[in-house]
């Protein structure tokens, strides 16, 4: 197994985006889309580093899931790193907060699920 670890399959580690430096447009386009409202609430209610990218209930195949969390590390919401073949997350409460005061808390606690009627 460890010859497995150490071939062409590693991936690179994700790369990050410090909240400070993300305009608000930025990030409203990251919390406009269901399915990645959905990755926030469910990573707000679980505790750092628990939940594996595969571990989400979402409608969306592994591309489409990758690129729900490259938005969301692209907008300072959520921070990721690999676990032997893992790649687990953290939602970046305290930092995301300090950028833009109370809009996670209103993306949690609000019915926002993207569909208008």
């Amino acid at each position: 197994m460890p010859n497995q670890a150490a071939g062409g399959s590693h991936r690179a580690a994700p790369v990050h985006t410090d909240p400070q430096e993300v305009s608000v447009l930025t990030a409203l386009s990251a919390v406009s889309d269901p399915v990645r409202i959905k990755l926030i609430r469910e990573l707000a209610g679980s505790a750092d580093w628990t939940r594996s990218c595969g571990s989400f209930d979402v409608p969306v195949g592994k591309a489409a899931l990758s690129h729900h969390f490259s938005v969301l590390r692209g907008a300072g919401l959520v921070e990721q790193r690999d676990e032997g073949p893992r790649r687990v997350n953290r939602l970046r409460r305290e930092e995301f907060e300090a950028r833009f005061p109370g809009l996670l808390a209103l993306l949690l606690a609000e019915d926002v699920d993207g569909d208008a009627e």
